[in-house]
């Protein structure tokens, strides 16, 4: 089990996408819980982001809204 660390300002914009586009939402709460078993596969593309340090990694959620995580 990996470990996640979540952003300042990451509950408001979870909380509005809550209210405003469910269907975001619970596609974000489905990739987050895989984050935790798998951080680097399955769901959204997972992908290591080029120049920043290993650990450092994206999902997309849409074509325009993607998750970059820190895996620990």
């Amino acid at each position: 089990m990996y470990t996640i660390r979540v952003s300042d300002g990451v509950d408001k914009v979870i909380a509005k996408w809550k209210k405003s586009n469910p269907n975001l939402f619970k596609k974000y709460k489905k990739i987050y819980k895989e984050l935790l078993e798998h951080p680097k596969t399955v769901l959204g593309h997972p992908e290591a982001l080029r120049g920043v340090v290993d650990i450092t990694w994206s999902r997309h959620i849409t074509a325009h809204d993607r998750i970059i995580y820190d895996i620990y």
